[in-house]
């Protein structure tokens, strides 16, 4: 079964947050659109690319009112440690949420059981709780920030506009599609 539509299920927490930790739960996505990041582990070598990709284009994140959550399967001291260590993950402002247990890793369905580690999961939530976009990457395949910033500018832009649909490939600005009859068999 697929996770979109779905209701991310209820959490708690505790992440790092500039340089602070800070209790994070289900109940802090209410109300605006959130982005979950899942990865293997800290101190790894595609991580930290894919962090710092991430970090890089927060604030074009956050213009477009989305809260980013990475999330690992490591606690909160150790994204502390490896925040105060790395150079790429320095710059990383979002929060890191520490999730040793692995509840929330599995609760997205990303958990690698007999590794303890997480897949590289990407999860878009709207403002309402609701699983919008979902993919899951084998852990040697890292992620663009960029086009996810494309996704979620569509993804917004359906929300806000009941009966059009982005095409592939769809820009901010371009045309879009209103499915309808008379678009069978003309595309």
């Amino acid at each position: 079964m697929s996770l979109i539509n779905t209701k991310v299920k209820p959490f708690k927490a505790t992440a790092l947050k500039n340089g602070k930790f800070i209790d994070v739960s289900d109940a802090d996505l209410k109300g605006k659109w959130s982005v979950f990041v899942f990865y293997p582990a800290d101190f790894t070598f595609v991580c930290p690319t894919e962090l710092e990709d991430l970090a890089d284009n927060y604030a074009q994140f956050q213009k477009l009112g989305v809260e980013i959550y990475s999330v690992s399967t490591d606690t909160h001291f150790a994204h502390k440690a490896w925040h105060d260590t790395s150079d790429a993950i320095k710059k990383v402002e979002y929060t890191m949420i520490g999730d040793p247990t692995g509840a929330i890793t599995r609760n997205f369905e990303v958990m690698i059981e007999e590794e303890g580690l997480a897949l590289r999961g990407t999860f878009l939530i709207n403002p309402e709780g609701d699983i919008k976009l979902c993919e899951i990457h084998d852990n040697g395949i890292g992620r663009d920030a960029s086009e996810l910033l494309r996704k979620v500018k569509a993804a917004q832009y359906v929300a806000s506009h009941p009966g059009e649909v982005c095409p592939a490939k769809w820009q901010e600005g371009a045309e879009t599609l209103k499915p309808s009859l008379d678009l069978v068999g003309k595309i």
